[in-house]
């Protein structure tokens, strides 16, 4: 399984981009920020990779001043790989 995340360092920010999607009427989910992923705020918006560009699309959208970075997480099994994007 391959998924995107967005980390912020803003629990406000992270929500808002969630919102973005469901006003779109697209799918995102609030995940646990993975310890990998760096310092953030704990929580991260989940997405389908093919949903990236519209992901990048409401940042330029907005100016959100926390954003930390995309991150691809790979989930193998009981591994899990994170890796910036």
């Amino acid at each position: 399984m391959i998924y995107i995340i967005a980390v912020f360092t803003s629990r406000n920010e992270t929500l808002y981009l969630a919102n973005m999607f469901k006003s779109n009427g697209l799918y995102s989910d609030i995940i646990n920020t993975p310890k990998e992923a760096g310092q953030a705020c704990g929580i991260s918006v989940r997405f389908d990779e093919r949903m990236l560009p519209v992901a990048r699309n409401f940042l330029r959208a907005k100016p959100f001043r926390s954003f930390y970075g995309f991150f691809k997480v790979y989930l193998n099994g009981n591994t899990r790989m994170v890796e910036r994007i």
